[in-house]
């Protein structure tokens, strides 16, 4: 289970990265292909953010997971898997 700080800070790291692009809500909520208010709720931590809808964010910001999360401070991804 999350405590509340550790849900305040992944949902504080989310919206700042999507500031730091200059997005607003509704455009990252149609790049992830979901409402504005789905968007709004993740990113306020009222709603559990999808695995797949987390992947699409670390790939589009260039970070990781783990960063999302504060698993980590360092912004960088890893080195990503070569597709097949």
């Amino acid at each position: 289970m999350h405590t509340v700080s550790e849900v305040s800070i992944m949902m504080e790291r989310i919206r700042a990265l999507r500031e730091d692009k200059d997005l607003k809500q509704w455009q990252l909520a149609k790049l992830l292909q979901v409402s504005q208010s789905s968007y709004s709720d993740y990113e306020r931590g009222n709603a559990n953010i999808p695995i797949p809808i987390l992947k699409k964010l670390a790939l589009y910001y260039g970070t990781s997971i783990d960063y999302m999360l504060e698993l980590t401070d360092e912004p960088r991804p890893y080195p990503r898997r070569k597709q097949k």
